[in-house]
């Protein structure tokens, strides 16, 4: 689907659970999220099917990245469509521990933007996280999404920093075309 200097992203196969289930399956990635593991038979039943069904759906979607010197799973990046909002996708990632602190995370959020801008026309691309989450930020600041708005969301069992809110960051066509010059 798309290639970059370090990744390639493909779409998922019903065969790749045990990747879905061993990334989730990671504390430390799952944090800012849920803190547990997504089990199985929600992969399974639920969550590639989803995501097999947004292929048919196309062109965004969700993608395992890869490894492209070595074809290693590392992790996932997404556009999903905002229902609500056309024109308009959600950017989101999530990659194994052993990834962070290399660029990883931007450089597929960069390739994805600009295909999302580039070549599927949106309008509109943005993300999410929890406040305290700092490497996610960093991630949305430095493929250029800017900074929106703090808001707060009720949860019947909040994750710890989710007094501090949630975060959302964006990026409009416009704003894309004049940082390209």
């Amino acid at each position: 689907m798309l290639e970059t200097e370090r990744l390639r992203l493909r779409e998922f196969t019903a065969a790749d659970v045990d990747l879905f289930v061993e990334l989730d399956g990671d504390p430390e990635v799952m944090r800012h999220l849920s803190f547990e593991a997504t089990p199985r038979d929600e992969v399974e039943a639920k969550l590639l099917p989803k995501i097999l069904q947004q292929y048919r759906e196309g062109p965004l979607g969700t993608w395992a990245a890869l490894d492209r010197a070595t074809g290693e799973f590392l992790g996932w990046f997404e556009l999903t469509p905002t229902p609500d909002r056309p024109g308009e996708a959600e950017l989101g990632y999530r990659l194994r521990r052993a990834t962070w602190g290399r660029g990883l995370a931007t450089e597929g959020s960069l390739a994805l933007i600009d295909k999302g801008f580039g070549e599927w026309g949106l309008s509109r691309i943005w993300a999410e996280t929890m406040s305290v989450n700092a490497g996610s930020r960093r991630v949305m600041e430095k493929a250029g999404l800017r900074y929106l708005r703090t808001f707060h969301v009720h949860f019947d069992d909040p994750l710890p920093g989710t007094e501090h809110g949630e975060v959302e960051y964006a990026l409009t066509r416009e704003e894309w075309l004049r940082a390209r010059g």
